[in-house]
């Protein structure tokens, strides 16, 4: 296999499509749709729905997609936004360690926008390992060369136009333009402001799949961009020197909650330790969490609204001990004033321990004290979150994920048409899983998709 970029991307066939890398691309359609169901129901995800359709319509003859779980036809790049930011409206779809970031939100929105219904199954594959090598290769290259810590939109851009130009058809030489183009007007956006100052604008994931499947377009017709020096630069060549061989799709980790993936070492360690013991939530004085230092910037305990109960150490930590989980309820309506969570999130103390400083991005750890008002420290040692490569997921435990996410909001009916898709897809074409993933909730075409699988 090629470790060229422009060459993998279209040289990468179905036949390469090992078993591993099957179940990785279906690991990816699986978690970010349930996600996505999930993220309709937000205030987020209804107005950038909106505006799509306001701002990015599909005027007679021009190439048109529709929306993910809302049905309405807007351009291939308004779906793709309008998908990617749905998608990271619910912040539980799946993490990359290295880039300190996220693929799926904006690749499978893109994907799915730009992606006819007659396309086969595995030509869906191969264009979705495509687009994550290429990604997850350009975040890393941009956080080991940018000064500021950009999200993942930034970087993912690279990812989607890889995909979108593949799509598309594009010869090499234009497809060297879409990556450029792509990077270049990829959303450089900060994210550690959007961390101290949680708003709607979450991890860019929408502005880099419209960007990167703008590029794909613009370079179709002949505007240049070229060179993306993530991809070409002298000093990210040994980032691009183990593609083919080393498949980072499969390296992915899978968030069991709705929150940042910095959080969840330490809600998981808090958790297992009150069961472990069998201590209540009303019999804790303080939690004590010793972890990495960008972990320690989620320190929002009283939460006005859903992004800021996401980006948060604290409330879900002291949502976790109070009601036992935290899924997409636990981060928005009447919890976020759930006096019980709200006095243990006020008492719980971070510090960063620099030893857990010292493997991040690599691993993300956290270490839990508790202290009951009796009077006892309780201690869990270095924890690390569930769904990390090392700790994956059971196919079991994926589905079972899906449907707690996407059946609350879209239906059992409709969630099981998005999942049966899902699952024929290696041996059809993406017919069945655009007229279940696409359809609104409730709609005509919702009632009708399992028909079509």
């Amino acid at each position: 296999m090629t470790t060229d970029p422009i060459a993998f991307i279209h040289d990468f066939g179905p036949g390469d499509l090992t078993p591993a890398l099957r179940r990785a691309g279906w690991q990816a359609l699986i978690d970010t749709l349930g996600v996505a169901a999930s993220g309709i129901a937000t205030p987020l995800s209804r107005a950038i729905r909106e505006t799509a359709v306001a701002e990015f319509s599909a005027g007679p003859g021009a190439r048109a997609a529709r929306m993910l779980f809302d049905g309405r036809a807007v351009s291939p790049a308004g779906a793709a936004l309008a998908g990617g930011m749905t998608t990271d409206a619910i912040d539980a779809h799946d993490s990359f360690l290295p880039a300190k970031g996220h693929v799926g939100a904006a690749l499978v929105p893109a994907l799915m926008a730009i992606s006819d219904g007659g396309c086969p199954g595995d030509e869906v594959m191969a264009r979705l390992v495509v687009g994550y090598e290429i990604g997850c290769r350009a975040g890393i290259a941009l956080h080991a060369t940018a000064p500021d810590y950009h999200t993942s939109g930034a970087w993912m851009a690279v990812g989607c136009a890889a995909a979108a130009a593949r799509a598309r058809g594009l010869d090499r030489a234009a497809t060297r333009e879409a990556l450029g183009i792509a990077e270049y007007h990829g959303p450089r956006s900060q994210m550690m402001r959007v961390i101290d100052h949680p708003t709607m604008l979450k991890d860019g994931a929408g502005w880099g799949a419209m960007a990167g499947v703008a590029a794909a377009g613009m370079a179709a017709r002949g505007f240049t961009g070229a060179p993306a020096i993530t991809v070409e630069g002298a000093d990210v060549a040994g980032i691009w020197a183990d593609l083919g061989t080393r498949w980072m799709i499969a390296e992915q980790s899978i968030k069991p909650e709705p929150v940042c993936r910095w959080a969840q070492p330490a809600m998981h360690g808090a958790v297992a330790l009150a069961k472990a013991h069998g201590v209540t939530a009303d019999a804790i004085a303080r939690v004590e969490v010793a972890t990495f230092y960008n972990a320690t910037r989620l320190d929002h305990r009283a939460p006005r609204d859903t992004e800021q109960a996401q980006y948060a150490l604290p409330f879900p930590l002291a949502a976790a001990l109070v009601r036992g989980e935290v899924g997409p309820d636990e981060v928005r309506g009447a919890t976020l004033e759930d006096p019980a969570i709200l006095d243990l999130a006020a008492r719980v103390e971070m510090r960063v321990e620099p030893a857990f400083e010292a493997r991040y991005p690599a691993a993300r750890v956290a270490a839990v004290t508790i202290v009951t008002r009796d009077g006892r420290r309780l201690e869990s040692g270095p924890v690390e979150a569930a769904g990390d490569p090392a700790r994956p997921f059971t196919e079991a435990a994926l589905r079972e994920k899906f449907h707690a996410y996407a059946v609350p909001v879209i239906g059992h009916a409709h969630a099981a048409a998005v999942e049966a898709a899902i699952d024929a897809l290696p041996v059809g074409t993406l017919g069945a899983l655009k007229a279940a993933a696409e359809a609104a909730p409730g709609s005509v075409e919702a009632a009708g998709a399992l028909e079509t699988v």
